[in-house]
């Protein structure tokens, strides 16, 4: 009677196990494949919206560094003027303080790659944030093809790339314009797996 009960219970052991088992396969099928959907959904993937280079000065470090921006990018740059009246820097508004170009497409990603070059493919984890990161470039003639130019001397610049994935517009167009959820924001490691993915850049 006890050996009928013993094996009665192992049979339905044996079964239980063999059920989990073939739940478990089919689990781990469909997390591989939602993973996979995921990867393949337009909708998340991740673009480079834009790269700025940017200068502040003033005066006639201002217009060389307006030129510098031009002979990097082929692009004139925008200056912008200054909105408040700071007495101490010299500062009053209306006054031209800085200088930028911004690039889209091709173009952005063909000139952030010459400029990785200048920083040896090295950004550090501290520089990256939500949507974007930004790093310094200490001496224009780090990048590769620029020669030093005798009427712009030494400067340095900053570089800003904002990300972006595609849905992005209805939450920055004027009319209708919604909300668009967090999860559709670009995060710092979807960044870091970017540049090392695409780009080759060594985050340390």
């Amino acid at each position: 009677m006890v050996s009928s009960y013993f094996i009665s219970f192992k049979f339905c052991n044996d079964i239980f196990i063999g059920i989990m088992d073939y739940v478990w396969s089919k689990m781990k099928k469909i997390d591989k494949e939602a993973t996979k959907m995921k990867k393949d959904n337009v909708m998340r993937k991740v673009n480079i919206e834009k790269v700025v280079l940017s200068i502040s000065s003033t005066g006639e470090t201002l217009e060389k560094g307006a030129r510098l921006l031009e002979k990097i990018t082929g692009r004139k740059a925008a200056k912008r003027k200054s909105r408040k009246r700071i007495p101490s820097l010299g500062v009053r508004p209306g006054l031209e303080v800085g200088c930028l170009v911004t690039l889209r497409g091709e173009k952005a990603e063909e000139i952030l790659r010459r400029l990785l070059v200048a920083v040896d493919n090295q950004i550090n984890r501290k520089q990256i944030s939500i949507n974007s990161f930004s790093f310094g470039i200490k001496e224009y003639i780090e990048i590769p093809g620029m020669q030093y130019q005798r009427d712009v001397g030494i400067l340095g610049f900053d570089v800003s790339v904002a990300f972006t994935r595609t849905g992005r517009r209805i939450a920055i167009k004027k009319i209708k314009s919604g909300k668009i959820p967090t999860r559709q924001h670009v995060s710092k490691e979807e960044i870091e797996e970017f540049l090392k993915n695409k780009l080759n850049v060594e985050v340390i």
